[in-house]
């Protein structure tokens, strides 16, 4: 991913993934997702990382009949997964440099 991140508002999100305002509110009230800007519901804007995660949780939302705290607890997990695997990662770089094969 590019350290440039893009922004789309909440309508723009709307409209684009076809889903109801309500649902992005439930995403930011169990904290799935967060604005980067906008006071107002109809103000918020969101970053392109948000993007994934709301996109996620609504399909475990769907897909598993998940209520939405379920599926921020799941979200959650998933976001300590990807933080685990990144740092394991960086470990074994640096790691790597000590073994000689």
């Amino acid at each position: 991913m590019s350290t440039d991140n893009y922004h789309v508002t909440i309508r723009e999100l709307c409209e684009y993934e076809d889903i109801s305002e309500s649902i992005i509110v439930s995403a930011v009230d169990h904290e799935i997702a967060m604005p980067v800007a906008g006071h107002m519901t109809e103000e918020w804007v969101f970053e392109e990382s948000q993007l994934v995660w709301i996109r996620r949780a609504i399909r475990l939302h769907e897909d598993l009949d998940l209520d939405w705290v379920a599926t921020a607890m799941l979200i959650d997990l998933l976001r300590e997964k990807e933080r685990l695997e990144s740092e394991n990662q960086a470990l074994r770089q640096r790691l790597n440099r000590f073994i000689v094969e």
